[in-house]
């Protein structure tokens, strides 16, 4: 049963299964732009900090994520992966293309999601 992972900055909310990454689930929002970097933890270009929630993750570089990182859950989106529905805030490169305005009112955004039957709340 997929979790429902919730941008605060930028109102909007994915849904994302427990399998998939939060970067999987936030790059099938089809949001123009957005850089997946290597999905593998080691970019450091999807940086996020969870606010609330359960999750689980999977190894990371730590020449991106530090042990204060960790500390305050501020992790790598492609490395997350949701125990529960979430709340997060993104950071590092990947905030540009995720929070601004025209990203986030895109009607295909909205028109894709409509069609899987997935939600968008803004």
């Amino acid at each position: 049963m997929p979790h429902m992972v919730r941008i605060e900055e930028a109102g909007v909310s994915y849904a994302c299964a427990p399998r998939e990454s939060l970067l999987e689930g936030l790059h099938r929002l089809g949001l123009r732009g957005i850089p997946v970097g290597c999905r593998g933890g080691g970019c450091g270009v999807c940086k996020i900090e969870v606010l609330a929630g359960e999750f689980h993750t999977r190894a990371m570089s730590r020449d991106h994520v530090s042990d204060d990182d960790v500390a305050h859950q501020r992790l790598l989106a492609c490395r997350v992966y949701p125990s529960s529905d979430l709340s997060l805030k993104v950071i590092g490169k990947l905030q540009k293309k995720v929070c601004t305005p025209l990203a986030v009112r895109s009607n295909s955004v909205r028109s894709i999601h409509k069609k899987r039957g997935d939600e968008i709340w803004q």
